[in-house]
C-alpha cells in the first residue's frame, strides 16, 4: 500500500510566486537606492559688523588777523613845471659800413701782385709703357730702355731673394703661399703705396717688409718729366719638401 501526500503539504507548489514576490521587492529596493538623493547641508555664516561711532574732536578755534591795506600811491602834482635843459647833447653820427654800388675802393689791387701757387699732380705711368724706366742702383750704365727693364727686374728678384726671411710663425704652422705686392716709385724714386695680398696676414706682412726695404732709384721719365711708376711682383713662400 503506497502513502500519498497531501497536497497542501507540497512546499514547493507556491515557489514560483514567492520568487516573482522577492525578486519584485529587490528591484523596488536597488532602483530606490539609485534614484536616493543626497544634499549637503549648508550653514548661513552670518557677519557681524561692529561698527563703532565716530569719535568727535574738538577743533581748536583760530584767530584770524586782519592785515591792513597798502597806503595808496601819491597822486600827482596839480601843476607841472617844465624846467629847461641849457647843456647842449651832441647827436653821434654812426656811418654804415655796408658796401653798396655807389661805394667806392681807394686802395686797388694789382694783379702783378697776387701770387698764385701751381700745385703739379703727379702723373702714374705705367711700367709697360713708361718712355725711360726708373734706374734701379747698379743699372745706370745699362743702355737702352728694354735693357734697364731687364736689368731692374733682375735687381729686383736679387733683392727680394737677399731679404727673405720665412716667418716663424708661419713656418711652425706649416703656412704657405703666394702674395701678390703692388707698389710704386714715385716722381722722387721712393718706393711708396705697398699694398699686399695673400693667403695669411704674416705672409703678406713679410713680403711687404722686403719691398719697403728697396733701395731709393732714379725716378722714371715720360717726355722727359719725372713721374710715378706703379709696379707689381709675386713674392713665393713655400717651404722645403
Amino acid at each position: 500500500m503506497e502513502v500519498k501526500k497531501n497536497p497542501k503539504a507540497d512546499l514547493n507548489r507556491d515557489s514560483g510566486l514567492f520568487f516573482v514576490i522577492g525578486l519584485t521587492i529587490v528591484l523596488f529596493i536597488t532602483w530606490r537606492a539609485l534614484e536616493y538623493k543626497s544634499y549637503e547641508s549648508t550653514e548661513e555664516i552670518v557677519q557681524l559688523l561692529d561698527v563703532q561711532e565716530d569719535l568727535k574732536e574738538d577743533v581748536p578755534m583760530t584767530e584770524t588777523i586782519n592785515t591792513p591795506p597798502p597806503p595808496p600811491p601819491p597822486s600827482a602834482p596839480e601843476v607841472i613845471e617844465i624846467i629847461e635843459d641849457a647843456a647842449e647833447i651832441e647827436e653821434t653820427v654812426i656811418e654804415s659800413t655796408e658796401i653798396n654800388q655807389e661805394t667806392v675802393i681807394e686802395e686797388v689791387i694789382q694783379v702783378d701782385d697776387v701770387e698764385v701757387d701751381e700745385i703739379e699732380e703727379e702723373v702714374s705711368v705705367p711700367f709697360a709703357v713708361i718712355e725711360n724706366v726708373p734706374v734701379y742702383p747698379g743699372c745706370e750704365d745699362v743702355q737702352g730702355n728694354e735693357a734697364r727693364k731687364a736689368c731692374f727686374q733682375k735687381k729686383i728678384q736679387e733683392h727680394v731673394i737677399k731679404e727673405f726671411k720665412y716667418p716663424p710663425t708661419a713656418l711652425e704652422l706649416g703656412i704657405q703661399g703666394r702674395v701678390y705686392v703692388q707698389f710704386a716709385i714715385d716722381s722722387k724714386g721712393l718706393v711708396t703705396g705697398i699694398r699686399t695680398r695673400g693667403p695669411d696676414k704674416t705672409l703678406e706682412k713679410e713680403a711687404g717688409r722686403i719691398i719697403a726695404a728697396l733701395p731709393q732709384m732714379s725716378p722714371g721719365l715720360q717726355r722727359g718729366r719725372a713721374v710715378k711708376v706703379p709696379y707689381s711682383i709675386p713674392v713665393t713662400f713655400k717651404m722645403a719638401q
